[in-house]
């Protein structure tokens, strides 16, 4: 999994460089011979895609004829193979969450991947709804079967898998966050799993794009991953009171935090939602272990 400067953030599912002695990967890092150099720039051996361009203010100042590189190999504006050393946020067979920079009336989006030629995202990717300029989507990265360009489709379920049935509850999976439902939001899980957090399972809301651990609530019967931000169960409410007994000791009794409090703070307090910090709380109230103390917060009994 890559967080680039930009905030894109992309999970692998392959994106290895892939070393040529006879095929060539458009959409990935490729490693390539330099077979010759001309004033634009070095000609690359890309196997059976022939000989592809590295413009020369791309290449490193120390490359000579003979030399290996890796490069990122996709098609330019006049569909030509070519090579850069830019590195784009996500590569074919990953999922990202990228910003739209324009929408053309006929092509369709155009999103921004960290290269000097931004994404298409055509009309027939979109779904129902047509995104906008300067939103933030989830895509999935492809090699267009009718014209053999890289583009971006938001028709993610066709690229995920069904989770595997050995999953279980309690199982930490890492998360990309792809986009709002009227349930809550839907998750990229370990980079090819689909997932829902439920708006209950949430203290707070959640941006596209966030990349975070998460953990498996449910495998429904489709292979869909019910996920949520905190493990599952008891066990994850008496590991809690524990946490919460811990700090009370190590800030000489009494904490800040109640029912009260914002679920930000909680969250960066003990890693956990508010509804969960609620349910250890009313455990070690009833347990005459805490108590509320006057002004605010908790405090030790």
């Amino acid at each position: 999994m890559k967080i680039t400067a930009s905030g894109a953030i992309a999970l692998p599912s392959g994106g290895n460089s892939v070393q040529v002695g006879g095929m060539a990967s458009i959409g990935q890092y490729n490693t390539l011979k330099v077979n010759r150099e001309t004033g634009s720039g070095f000609y690359l051996d890309a196997g059976h895609l022939g000989e592809v361009l590295l413009p020369g203010n791309l290449a490193p100042p120390d490359l000579k004829w003979g030399a290996m590189i890796e490069v990122f190999l996709y098609t330019d504006s006049e569909d030509r193979f070519v090579a850069t050393t830019e590195r784009p946020h996500a590569t074919v067979g990953e999922f990202a969450v990228l910003t739209v920079v324009s929408v053309h009336p006929r092509a369709g989006a155009f999103l921004d991947w960290g290269l000097g030629k931004d994404l298409l995202l055509p009309f027939r990717e979109q779904g129902e709804r047509r995104v906008e300029a300067g939103e933030r989507v989830g895509v999935y990265i492809k090699v267009d079967e009718r014209t053999d360009r890289v583009v971006a489709t938001t028709k993610l379920s066709r690229y995920l898998e069904p989770a595997p049935p050995h999953y279980a509850p309690g199982q930490k999976v890492r998360l990309l966050i792809t986009h709002r439902t009227p349930l809550g939001f839907n998750a990229v899980a370990e980079g090819r799993y689909s997932g829902l957090i439920y708006h209950t399972n949430l203290g707070t809301a959640l941006a596209p794009g966030r990349e975070l651990d998460g953990y498996v609530h449910a495998v429904r019967p489709d292979g869909k991953l019910d996920l949520g931000l905190d493990p599952a169960g008891p066990a994850r409410f008496r590991d809690l009171a524990d946490e919460i007994m811990d700090a009370l000791g190590n800030a000489g009794g009494r904490l800040p935090y109640d029912d009260s409090s914002a679920p930000e703070a909680i969250r960066e307090a003990f890693n956990t939602s508010k509804k969960t910090f609620k349910k250890a709380i009313g455990t070690l109230l009833r347990k005459r272990r805490i108590r509320f103390a006057q002004g605010g917060g908790i405090e030790r009994i």
